[in-house]
């Protein structure tokens, strides 16, 4: 009985704790709890110094150009957060069971699903941003850094606000599928998907000023050696006290 008592009261005590995280003001991250913020391209990035970007995704931001994108950011009804993995290779170089080192790191694609309005202005947002890349006029392709963007996906908590958030750096829609027309299907909206490609992602808690620049990189390093040879002049006593 003693023990049937001890175990009922740790159950008790683990519910308990349970629906305390449930009622508290942070409580457990909803899916439906969420904030995404697209960056298009601007088509002044890129190596090229083509017009071309400009030209075709300029046009129609121009005039309305924070408030499509904001728009399109908000008809964003489904979002992944990103996964990494490790690539890894077995090293053989040492007696005994085999070990897997990590030799870099790989990031999937995501998928999001976007609510289109009747005029299609959404469809037409992400058609514009890829032939940017390949333009199905006379099939040119376009320079990386004027077709690559950003998002930011952000999770928020019961108050709406920012508790976690990831970068995509260097994105850009590589697949927007298609949409399905169907007589039967009376009540339903088009859910549009659309297939990120990206360099890498950053977490936004810790990561946000990753990678640093080149020349702030240069400057920590020389900072980092005048130091250390300032300490080596230093006296062990003196490096003591």
């Amino acid at each position: 009985m003693a023990r049937s008592s001890l175990l009922d009261g740790f159950a008790y005590g683990v519910l308990n704790e349970i629906l305390a995280t449930f009622r508290s003001q942070d409580g457990y991250a909803k899916p439906s709890k969420y904030e995404v913020i697209i960056t298009p391209p601007t088509g002044y990035r890129g190596t090229g110094g083509t017009d071309k970007s400009t030209n075709i995704f300029g046009e129609i931001l121009r005039g309305k150009g924070t408030d499509l994108v904001r728009h399109v950011s908000m008809e964003t009804s489904q979002v992944s957060f990103p996964g990494m993995t490790l690539e890894s290779q077995e090293d053989t170089n040492i007696y005994g069971p085999v070990r897997k080192i990590v030799t870099g790191q790989t990031f999937a694609e995501i998928t999001t699903s976007v609510r289109v309005s009747a005029d299609f202005k959404e469809r037409n947002f992400f058609d514009d941003w890829q032939r940017i890349a390949a333009n199905r006029s006379d099939f040119s392709v376009g320079y990386y850094d004027d077709y690559v963007g950003t998002m930011q996906i952000f999770q928020l908590d019961n108050q709406d606000r920012r508790r976690h958030g990831v970068e995509l750096i260097e994105c850009y829609p590589s697949t927007v599928g298609e949409l399905q027309a169907d007589y039967g299907n009376l009540n339903s909206i088009y859910l549009m998907p659309v297939t990120w490609s990206y360099r890498y992602w950053k977490n936004l808690t810790d990561e946000a000023e990753l990678p640093k620049p080149l020349l702030e990189r240069i400057g920590d390093v020389f900072v980092n050696t005048v130091e250390r040879q300032l300490r080596s002049r230093v006296p062990a006593v003196l490096r003591k006290l």
